[in-house]
């Protein structure tokens, strides 16, 4: 089968298209014949080599950890009829940028009537991390909630879940052409956060902050007092670092990536009740471009130079 490997640390020209052995599967697990694949920031970072012990990566490997398709061949102990339904799951080994892809059948989630193979992928990981943040986040009614950067992957879910909570929504993104695609997804206003004084009369009371470094951490005085800061990502090469005794003095409660850091079980039922939503059209994402494995390459690329709007799949 055609794979899209990483043959070692470093930039996106590591990435090389290869042919390996058709997966087998053992007991309790499936073959999926991969329909698509996400591609998503935190891999662009794994494969230059950042915190690599903790990531446990040597390679060459093959990235990935979601994929969507159809159930190609069962191993001993899964039920039968799981052959041929089209499905998605989580796969904690990676190997997803591939043709086929092994996972565990315990991790199998059938595809909700109506939903196709491409939303899904683009849901996998950015649906369960944005239902996650939100729902722990406990925006209502008639709150300011500020979000950045508002035209990420999971980002651009939290615009339509506060939209839908009735919450009024600033987003913040760079560029126009991210600041319309933000207007589209139904914020109430836009700021692009590459201006002197973006946040100059801006005041929130719930603030979702997946920029990191310097950027995330500047958002603070935006901040009401007894607001919620969610800090989630570290797309900048670090976390938000915020100041403990002004958190503590204005009574301003922080989050963190912790909180999306699901036991298997539950990030299966959160990921179901993502892929369910979608399909009923309550939540969409961003979907940018479509490669062939070949160009694996080429998305990581678009990913580190910020100028695609919306997820690059991965489509063998």
């Amino acid at each position: 089968m055609r794979v899209a490997q990483v043959t070692r640390f470093g930039g996106p020209e590591v990435i090389e298209a290869a042919e390996l052995p058709d997966p087998v599967p053992g007991p309790g697990e499936v073959v999926i014949r991969v329909a698509a694949a996400d591609t998503i920031f935190v891999e662009t970072q794994i494969r230059a080599g950042w915190n690599a012990d903790m990531w446990g990566v040597v390679p060459p490997y093959v990235p990935g950890g979601a994929v969507v398709g159809v159930v190609a061949a069962i191993g001993a102990g899964v039920d039968p009829s799981w052959t041929d339904r089209a499905v998605a799951a989580h796969i904690r080994s990676g190997g997803s940028y591939a043709e086929q892809a092994l996972a565990p059948a315990d991790a199998l989630i059938a595809l909700p009537e109506g939903l196709d193979a491409e939303t899904a992928a683009a849901l996998m990981h950015d649906g369960p991390t944005a239902l996650g943040l939100f729902g722990n986040a406990e925006v209502r009614a008639g709150q300011s909630v500020l979000i950045l950067p508002a035209a990420g992957g999971a980002s651009s879910l939290l615009v339509q879940l506060a939209k839908a909570a009735g919450a009024h929504v600033t987003g913040a993104a760079r560029g126009e052409r991210k600041l319309d695609a933000v207007r589209e997804l139904g914020a109430d206003v836009v700021v692009d956060y590459a201006e002197p004084g973006w946040l100059d009369g801006l005041r929130a009371d719930v603030i979702f902050e997946g920029v990191g470094g310097e950027l995330g951490a500047s958002v603070l005085p935006a901040a009401a007092d007894g607001a919620a800061v969610v800090s989630y990502g570290a797309p900048s090469g670090g976390f938000s670092v915020h100041d403990p005794a002004e958190l503590e003095r204005r009574g301003i409660r922080l989050s963190g990536i912790e909180q999306v850091q699901f036991a298997p079980d539950v990030l299966k039922e959160i990921t179901a009740r993502a892929l369910t939503e979608a399909a009923a059209g309550r939540i969409r994402p961003l979907i940018a471009q479509r490669l062939p494995l070949e160009s694996a390459a080429e998305a990581h690329a678009a990913i580190e130079s910020r100028s695609v709007v919306g997820k690059i799949l991965l489509v063998p």
